[in-house]
């Protein structure tokens, strides 16, 4: 199946092409929601009105990566993290957290503009209402594959016989790799559910060929995989946890338990960021 991503507009100059849920293909594994943002530059003026400002989850885990510039994460918890490219931020929301993502002038844009690849992974039935939590991982704990015209970084699970350090609740990967034109690789073929997001270039397996925000999604099996440009790809997949429902920034295998989150957020009983408590994003609708 080949997914191509709709675009859309956070606002204020944000521009995502939104990859994840698809009308016939709602999740990859356990990857429910996946955007890429970006790249986008902001002038000084622009860049308090694209702040995302403080919002809910319930559960999921997400997975923040960055191809360029940098974002200040602050949650209920009281963490306060910049990521910046080549680090991963893991948050699981499971009964609920909220967090925002902010930007800052020029550190946010550097790099050729803010560029982020945003996952949604959900978790398990019996992890839905674990504790919340916050990991930050920094580049030594992902580990780098160098092969002649590919470069490979393995952001979660494993891939390529490499793992990354990135706890996990289910079975799954997610990798960043880089090809020269005329390159192959070829999937593990480990999981029973995998797919290549084309970030820039262009890429062909079995007689179809995927180009920007193009998502190939693959069978269980060994799948080859050429550059047909030079080409920067998102490798992503993993066992599957069973169907979701999907509201706004909530994830349950139960819709009762949406609804309940709902309430709790228009409450005030999903706490606000201990450093970013002076507005919120309300609920929508």
């Amino acid at each position: 199946m080949l997914i191509t991503a709709r675009e859309g507009d956070l606002g204020n100059g944000l521009k995502v092409r939104r990859v994840l849920p698809y009308a016939k293909r709602r999740m990859v594994g356990p990857f429910v929601f996946f955007d890429h943002a970006g790249p986008v530059t902001l002038p000084p003026e622009a860049v308090r009105a694209a702040d995302v400002r403080p919002h809910p989850h319930i559960g999921l885990s997400t997975m923040s990566y960055l191809l360029s510039g940098e974002i200040v994460h602050r949650d209920s918890l009281g963490v306060v993290q910049r990521i910046r490219p080549a680090e991963v931020n893991w948050m699981t929301a499971g009964r609920g957290i909220s967090h925002s993502e902010r930007f800052e002038h020029p550190a946010s844009f550097a790099g050729g503009g803010l560029e982020l690849m945003q996952f949604w992974v959900a978790l398990p039935e019996l992890d839905e209402e674990c504790e919340p939590t916050f990991t930050h991982y920094g580049s030594e704990a992902l580990p780098v594959i160098e092969r002649p015209g590919l470069h490979c970084r393995v952001l979660a699970g494993e891939a390529m016989g490499q793992r990354s350090a990135v706890r996990t609740s289910s079975p799954l990967f997610c990798a960043h790799v880089a090809l020269s034109a005329g390159t192959r690789f070829t999937l593990d073929g480990v999981y029973p559910e995998q797919a290549v997001y084309v970030a820039r270039g262009a890429i062909a397996s079995g007689g179809q060929t995927a180009e920007p925000g193009q998502l190939m999604v693959f069978n269980q099996g060994a799948d080859e995989v050429l550059a047909e440009q030079d080409s920067v790809l998102m490798l992503l997949g993993g066992e599957p946890v069973g169907p979701r429902h999907i509201f706004w920034n909530f994830v349950s295998s139960r819709p009762e338990r949406i609804e309940q989150a709902k309430a709790d957020w228009r409450a005030g009983r999903i706490p606000l960021p201990l450093d970013d408590h002076d507005e919120f994003i309300p609920l929508p609708g």
